[in-house]
């Protein structure tokens, strides 16, 4: 199945691909709790990443969840661009999180 869906979004192994979605809001439900309940977005973006919800609070984790998923589904991308992202499109760039984890997982 996994590998079906790497196909799909034309990524194979050994290659790295784009975001899927653009930094910004697209979707009503993710945006408005990105928008005003930011810290319950990014902790159910951390524990699907497999790790514990407390990870939201820490400082710099926002900065680390990013790059987790961007290695996990081999994203094209930089620790620079996903703090650059986190420090001034912090909103955005958790909506951005959580619709790649949805479409890819």
């Amino acid at each position: 199945m996994r590998e079906r869906r790497m196909r799909l979004f034309g990524v194979s192994k050994g290659s790295h691909s784009p975001w899927i979605f653009t930094v910004g809001p697209l979707d009503l439900r993710g945006s408005l709790c990105g928008t005003f309940l930011p810290c319950i977005l990014e902790c159910k973006v951390a524990q699907d990443s497999g790790e514990t919800c407390c990870v939201a609070f820490l400082p710099g984790s926002s900065v680390a969840l990013r790059t987790h998923i961007r290695h996990k589904y081999r994203i094209e991308g930089s620790v620079c661009n996903d703090w650059c992202v986190m420090a001034c499109l912090y909103q955005c760039g958790l909506c951005q999180m959580a619709r790649e984890q949805k479409m890819r997982a």
